[in-house]
């Protein structure tokens, strides 16, 4: 795993949570912002965050993972991976692209995509559900770097998956698609999960 490294996306506005952050709530007595880049930083590969600002509350939550200030985050996504590529080591040969809001992703799922890794120059590898569905997190190697810094908008890398060779890898149950972005689906999750 060599030459990998983890970016966990949490610059965005939480603007489906009615005034709560979802990355501040709470899974397993801790911030679910702490929480996954704890999970991150378990695999032994270095992890960067996306925030808001480095004065923003989410800073605080962040471990011992590198920040990556998003002053443009209104944007939408392509701003926190734009963000995410250029603060790379420049040896970086993959970037494993993960939403923090997905509180079913484990370390042992980062770990299982990350053993798939083919080199910079090897196939996109993007996780599915256990039945297949398309979901994150999404490993891409240096081969893909000018194309993620030339995103914009809030459709993420969506463009580039379509056209590009991507290698799927199945982890377990629905880790791979279960982000929560409102308080009805945090409801839900928490309902289904004790």
């Amino acid at each position: 795993m060599s030459g990998l490294a983890i970016l966990l996306l949490a610059a965005g506005a939480s603007s489906r949570m009615a005034g709560r952050d979802k990355l501040s709530e709470e899974v397993d007595g801790q911030p679910l912002l702490s929480l996954m880049c704890r999970r991150a930083a378990l695999t032994g590969l270095p992890v960067y965050v996306t925030v808001p600002s480095d004065a923003h509350p989410r800073t605080g939550l962040t471990g011992t993972a590198t920040t990556v200030p998003v002053p443009d985050a209104a944007e939408g996504m392509a701003a926190s991976i734009r963000r995410g590529i250029a603060a790379l080591p420049a040896n970086t040969e993959g970037v494993m692209i993960v939403p923090a809001d997905m509180p079913d992703l484990e370390t042992q799922d980062l770990m299982h995509v990350a053993a798939h890794f083919h080199g910079g120059d090897g196939p996109i590898l993007r996780a599915t559900s256990e039945n297949g569905q398309a979901g994150h997190p999404v490993l891409f190697p240096k081969r893909s770097f000018d194309d993620l810094c030339e995103l914009s908008g809030d459709q993420g890398a969506r463009a580039l998956l379509k056209r590009d060779k991507v290698q799927y890898i199945a982890l377990p149950a629905r880790h791979a698609i279960t982000d929560l972005d409102t308080p009805e689906a945090w409801a839900a999750w928490r309902a289904a999960n004790g």
